[in-house]
């Protein structure tokens, strides 16, 4: 016997049942903010490079003070003596910032730590800018070292040293930026290590060499470095009577170069990381 529903009996038409809402879904976190997020990239990365990196850095200083005393026989005094020890100086920024940079971005990218970083929630100016100044931070004892040692081999007076203070970071920001990109945009590690050795070579050359000894052609090409301009910066300060708006304008150019420089990684940082 087949039973029939009450509702049909009436007439009446039921309403379908009403399928489960879904909940909501979750909210993400919202992004940090940039200034913690590069606080927090820089100390990881101070902390994770501190153990491999202080024995470089002593290479780093130990070359420039060799190249230096190789100098020394071949420079007497004067404006030559000036731009070696200002570009001696800067080769250690140019060592770990730029040459070290290339390699470690490089490597990252081969090995997929990019991925890692694209999955938290920071900014990747905070990544880029993070990695940039705890590698610079490393050049701040042994640019001292170099210059001081540079000043007693050339008697030069001691008493604007204090100006490193300011072409370290603008050279080094320029320079790690130069060398993040390079790292960020090789296709792989070897030429990343291949790039970042050239540029080094590059501050060596025209960094270190006196300009006036340079073929006309070289010093258009010496214009084009970043660091230049930290090292023209410092080598007019061991003047009697340095000319402080000149000095004040290389830093500046310098500057504008650092945020140039570390605008492309920047940017090379998003392109690689969404490959």
């Amino acid at each position: 016997m087949t039973v029939v529903p009450a509702e049909v009996l009436s007439g009446r038409r039921t309403a379908p049942p009403r399928p489960a809402t879904r909940s909501a879904p979750a909210e993400l976190a919202p992004r940090a903010r940039l200034l913690p997020s590069l606080a927090a990239v820089y100390r990881a990365q101070l902390s994770r490079a501190r153990v491999a990196r202080i024995p470089l850095l002593f290479v780093a200083t130990f070359q420039s003070i060799g190249i230096m005393v190789l100098m020394r026989g071949v420079v007497d005094g004067g404006d030559e003596a000036r731009a070696v020890v200002a570009g001696s100086s800067v080769l250690v920024v140019a060592f770990v910032a730029l040459n070290l940079l290339a390699q470690y971005f490089g490597r990252l990218r081969a090995d997929g730590g990019l991925d890692h970083y694209a999955t938290l929630p920071v900014p990747p100016a905070a990544v880029v800018l993070g990695a940039a100044a705890a590698y610079a931070s490393f050049t701040v004892p042994g640019t001292f070292v170099t210059a001081v040692a540079g000043c007693f081999l050339f008697q030069l007076p001691l008493t604007h040293l204090w100006v490193l203070a300011a072409v370290v970071p603008l050279a080094g920001a320029a320079l790690a930026g130069l060398g993040a990109a390079l790292g960020l945009l090789a296709p792989r590690p070897e030429l990343a290590t291949l790039l970042g050795q050239l540029g080094m070579s590059a501050a060596l050359l025209l960094g270190v060499l006196p300009p006036e000894r340079l073929p006309s052609a070289v010093q258009y090409g010496r214009d084009l470095l970043p660091s230049t301009y930290g090292v023209e910066a410092f080598a007019r300060t061991f003047a009697a009577d340095p000319d402080w708006a000149v000095v004040g304008l290389h830093l500046a150019v310098c500057a504008v170069v650092g945020v140039l420089s570390l605008a492309v990684a920047t940017w090379a940082y998003r392109r690689a990381a969404v490959r």
